[in-house]
Parts: C-alpha cells; sequence; structure tokens
C-alpha cells in the first residue's frame, strides 16, 4: 500500500495495512540546529521545504513517512505583493519595517516569532483601492506562473508541464489543492482590532473586502479543475483566526459573512470528488469548527494540543464520524525524554481508534525538538500502529 492510499482509506474509515506517520515540517532554526549536530547538511536545512526531496530525505532519516502539507494552487494574495523596505531605524538595533501586505511591524534582531504589529497602510476605503482591490484581482497568470511540486523534486510550471502532469495523476503522496483563506489575509491587511471597527464604521467596505478575497479563491480552483478534473486528494485552507482562549473574530459574525464562501468553494470541489476539505487553524477553534463543519470542511488541522488540550475527541462525540482530523500530537514531547514520548503516543491509541484521524506534530517541529526523540516517536509509532 502507498503513503497516499493509507491516507485515503484512513481519512474514509477504510482498511489500510499500517498507520502512515506523517508530519508538517520544522522551523528553520530546527533545521539549523540539527546540521550543526551533524544530523543533516547545511545545505538540507537551507534547502527544505514541504514535499521536495530534501524533505523526503529527512523523512526517511527520521522515520516519516511523509509530509502531510503537499498542495498546489494558484496565487491567492497581494500581486504584486508591496515592496518590503525600512521606515525607522532605533539605537538598539530594532526597526520599523513595511512587509509584503503593507503592514509596518517591529523587527527586533534575534527575534523569530510573530511581529507586533504598528500601522496598517489599509485605513479605509480610498487605501482599498488605490492599494489594495487592483493587487487582488484574477488574472490566468495567478495560475501559470504556479508551479507544480512533485515528489522528485521537478519543479513544472503550470503551463510548462505541470498540468499535463497533473492530469497524469503521477504520485505516491497525498496533494492537495490549495483553496487560500477567505477570512486570515484579510485580517492580516487591516489588523484584529480594526477589522472589529471596520465591520461598525463601514460594513459595506468590510463585506466588499471579504468578498473580494472570496472570489479570488474560488476563481482560482474553478480555473484549476475545469482543466485537470479531481486529481486531487484532497482541499486545503489556511486562517489561523484563533488564540488559546477562541476566535478573533465573532463566531456569529464568521457565520454570516465568510460560511456561505466556504459552501460555494466546498461545493465546487465535491462536483470534482473532492470530499477531504482539510483547515489550517492555529489557537483554539471549537467555537468555528460547527461553522466550517456546517459549510463542509470535515478535517480539521493542525489540532493544537498546547495549553487548551485540544482534541478530536470531543469534536467527534459532537459531530460523528464525517468529521475527520490530522495533526493532535503534542509536539512538546520531543525537548523532553522517551518517557514524555510513550506517554504521548499510548495517549494516541483511543484517538487512532475513533477513524479518520491521523496524528501528526500540531505544527512545525520547534527548535527544542531532539533529533533522537523525533526518532524514536517515529520507531514507536510505527511498532504501536503498524
Amino acid at each position: 500500500m502507498t503513503n497516499r492510499e493509507r491516507i485515503k482509506h484512513v481519512l474514509h474509515y477504510e482498511e489500510y495495512d499500517r498507520l502512515p506517520v506523517v508530519h508538517f515540517g520544522y522551523w528553520y532554526e530546527t533545521l539549523v540546529k540539527w546540521a550543526n549536530e551533524g544530523h543533516i547538511t547545511e545545505e538540507q536545512a537551507k534547502g527544505w521545504g514541504d514535499g521536495n526531496t530534501i524533505d523526503v530525505a529527512i523523512s526517511k532519516k527520521l522515520g516519516f513517512d511523509c509530509d502531510w502539507s503537499c498542495q498546489f494552487g494558484g496565487h491567492s494574495n497581494l500581486s504584486p505583493a508591496f515592496e518590503p523596505k525600512v521606515i525607522r531605524e532605533f539605537p538598539d538595533g530594532s526597526r520599523h519595517v513595511m512587509n509584503g501586505e503593507g503592514v509596518i511591524e517591529l523587527d527586533v534582531p534575534g527575534a523569530v516569532s510573530i511581529k507586533s504589529e504598528i500601522e496598517h497602510t489599509l485605513k479605509d476605503r480610498a487605501s482599498w483601492e488605490e492599494h489594495y482591490k487592483p493587487r487582488l484581482q484574477w488574472s490566468e497568470q495567478r495560475i501559470t506562473d504556479a508551479w507544480v511540486r512533485v515528489s522528485d523534486d521537478k519543479a513544472l510550471q503550470w503551463k510548462n508541464g505541470g498540468m499535463e502532469w497533473l492530469k497524469r495523476n503521477e504520485r505516491d503522496f497525498f496533494l492537495g489543492i490549495w483553496c487560500g483563506s477567505l477570512y486570515g489575509s484579510f485580517r492580516n491587511i487591516v489588523g484584529v482590532e480594526n477589522t472589529a471597527y471596520l465591520l461598525m464604521d463601514d460594513e459595506p467596505l468590510f463585506d466588499e473586502m471579504l468578498d473580494t478575497y472570496a472570489d479570488l479563491a474560488y476563481r482560482n480552483i474553478e480555473y484549476i479543475l475545469t482543466r485537470v478534473g479531481g486529481v486531487f486528494d484532497f482541499a486545503h485552507y489556511w486562517e489561523d483566526i484563533c488564540f488559546k482562549t477562541g476566535p478573533l473574530v465573532a463566531p456569529d459574525v464568521f457565520r454570516a459573512k465568510v460560511g456561505p464562501h466556504y459552501k460555494r468553494m466546498t461545493d465546487l470541489l465535491l462536483r470534482y470528488g473532492i470530499d477531504i476539505v482539510s483547515l489550517d487553524c492555529d489557537g483554539c477553534i471549537d467555537a468555528l469548527v460547527p461553522i466550517w463543519f456546517e459549510n463542509g470542511v470535515n478535517t480539521m488541522f493542525p489540532i493544537e494540543v498546547g495549553t487548551w488540550n485540544a482534541s478530536i475527541e470531543p469534536w467527534r462525540k459532537q459531530y460523528g464520524k464525517e468529521l475527520r482530523g490530522v495533526g493532535g500530537m503534542n509536539k512538546v514531547v520531543f525537548g523532553r525524554d522517551r518517557a514524555a514520548i510513550d506517554a504521548e503516543v499510548e495517549r494516541l491509541r483511543k484517538l487512532v481508534d475513533l477513524g479518520g484521524y491521523i496524528p501528526c506534530p500540531d505544527h512545525r517541529i520547534a527548535p527544542d525538538g531532539k533529533w533522537d526523540l523525533v526518532r524514536y516517536y517515529c520507531d514507536r509509532m510505527h511498532k504501536v500502529f503498524g
């Protein structure tokens, strides 16, 4: 059985020979540390990417079967992006820097976490129409300039072989069609607080911005699907619109404003036989799960264990077997010891028994992850779930 078949069978409650052991990549700092320790090369640390040949090689050395995050899709963000530039420099070395989304952020030397937002270019309808709306219009170039990344690391451009490769359906990994973001990218350019004010101050503009992002995402997948058909194994969204105590958007607003866009897209996906629809959202997502679920999103990822003990188990009890999951493995144990690994694998037993669930480290493996412990985890997973 191939890895592609195993994943498909698990998520469809069909028989499989063994559970696939999957991951969702690594922080760059983790790879640098492992290179300094001699486990991988410096070139591998610099060249790693989801699903490329370096990813496959590192997976094999550690014992993983594959990376969950292998997708193809069109460009769904600002095109062209803003030109990054330094706005202000400070004596301590920190800087105010405009990023590609037009957001001015605090850049602190040595810091690798999410940057603090200082100011936003998008302030009102005038700035929307001048700087953003033109950058969010659809064109064929959003697809034809994209790349299809295949398992042997050949980068096929859509118009130069990529479309033909997709049609031939030649691969041994679970391939997703990238659906973009319907709220997270919008939130990025406006800011968390500003989105709340915008809804109250100018609801028509709020709606127009959401509709623009959603229409761009829809047209991207429509263009791809009408040309290659249902060759994809799953569909995948990104949002990241929750934190440790709940969503960064009112659930009622999300249901009314964003839910119909999900439904429109998932109906299209189903017409092409794509019935596994995955969504990446960090944080405590419980309040938004029913909205996604009722609008066709049926696979939650990465199910962050974190400080809020997220798990597929309560969702399964509430929504039944149509709610699947990938993730939910507490990656912090990679920085501890073998006893912690053993306890985590044991905790996962009853969740795997639910079916329709594949454990995966609940995000990128962090720099405290020890190479030997990650290898031990893979060995234990193969032994326990083989």
